[in-house]
C-alpha cells in the first residue's frame, strides 16, 4: 500500500481493534493519508501482519498488543504510543464486541464483556489520552458506535446499552474539551460485513443477523474507514461531530 496523500503527514494515530474489520481498514486509510499508526488489539499476530503490510507501503507503524478491558494496559498503550511515536494526534476507539441475546436467555458475563470492551475500554482510553492532547492543545478522538446507539431492538439490549452509552459519553466529552483544541467524532455504522456477527452466542439470533446481512449489500470496513479519514483530515477549526452511515438498502 503506497501513501496516496499527505493530509495527515506528521500526525500520529492510534487505532484500537486494529486486528480486523473496521479497525484494520481504518489503520490502512490513515496510513494512506500519511499518518504514523499505532495498532492495538489483543491478537498480536494479526497486528504484526498488518504492520508489515503498511510498512511495505512506506508507513510508520507501532504494534501495541492491548486488552482494552485492562485499564493498566490501556494506559500503557497510550504511554507507549507517545514515547515511541512522539505524540498522539488521533485516537480511534474502535474495539468492540456484539454478543446479541434476549434478556431472558442472556449470559450476564456477555453483558459484562460488552460493557468492559465497548464502553469502559473506550472511556479509559479517552481518559488516558486527554492529558496528552491537552498538553499539545490539539487532538481528535473518534469513537465508533453503531446505529444500535440510536435505535434499540429485541435481542440487542446489552449491545444497545453499551452503544447508547458511547453516544452519551462522546457528546459530554465534546462539551468538556471545546476550549482545548480537541475535536470529537462519533461514527455510527449500520450493517457492516465484519467478523462481529460470527461471535453472536445465540444460534438463532446469529442466523437471523446473517440472513439480514445477506439480504442487502452491506457496508465494508473500508467504507467506514473512509469516513473516519474524512473527519480527521478536516482543518483544525472544523469538527465533524457525528457520522451516521447505513447501507442504502437498510431500513
Amino acid at each position: 500500500m503506497a501513501t496516496i496523500s499527505d493530509r495527515l503527514d506528521g500526525q500520529v494515530a492510534l487505532v484500537t481493534g486494529a486486528s480486523s474489520g473496521i479497525g484494520e481498514a481504518t489503520a490502512e486509510a490513515l496510513a494512506a493519508e500519511g499518518a504514523a499508526v499505532a495498532l492495538a488489539a489483543r491478537r498480536e499476530g494479526e497486528l504484526a501482519s498488518l504492520a508489515d503490510r503498511l510498512e511495505t507501503g512506506g508507513a510508520e507503524t507501532l504494534v501495541v498488543p492491548t486488552d482494552v478491558t485492562d485499564e493498566a494496559e490501556v494506559e500503557d498503550m497510550i504511554d507507549t504510543t507517545v514515547s515511541e511515536l512522539g505524540c498522539l494526534d488521533i485516537l480511534v476507539n474502535n474495539a468492540g464486541v456484539m454478543l446479541l441475546e434476549a434478556v431472558a436467555e442472556a449470559d450476564t458475563d456477555n453483558w459484562r464483556q460488552m460493557v468492559e470492551v465497548n464502553l469502559l475500554g473506550l472511556m479509559n482510553a479517552t481518559h488516558a489520552a486527554l492529558p496528552v492532547m491537552r498538553e499539545q492543545e490539539s487532538g481528535h478522538v473518534v469513537n465508533v458506535s453503531s446505529v444500535a446507539g440510536r435505535q434499540a431492538s429485541a435481542t440487542a439490549s446489552g449491545y444497545n446499552a453499551t452503544k447508547f452509552g458511547v453516544n452519551g459519553f462522546t457528546e459530554a466529552f465534546r462539551q468538556e474539551v471545546t476550549d482545548d483544541g480537541i475535536r470529537t467524532t462519533l461514527v455510527e455504522p449500520g450493517i457492516v460485513d465484519t467478523e462481529l456477527q460470527e461471535h453472536i452466542p445465540d444460534d438463532e439470533v446469529q442466523e437471523s443477523v446473517n440472513e439480514w446481512v445477506e439480504s442487502m449489500e452491506p457496508l465494508t470496513g473500508t467504507d467506514i474507514a473512509r469516513t473516519i479519514a474524512f473527519a480527521v483530515a478536516q482543518p483544525q477549526h472544523v469538527s465533524v461531530n457525528e457520522l451516521l452511515i447505513r447501507p442504502t438498502q437498510q431500513e
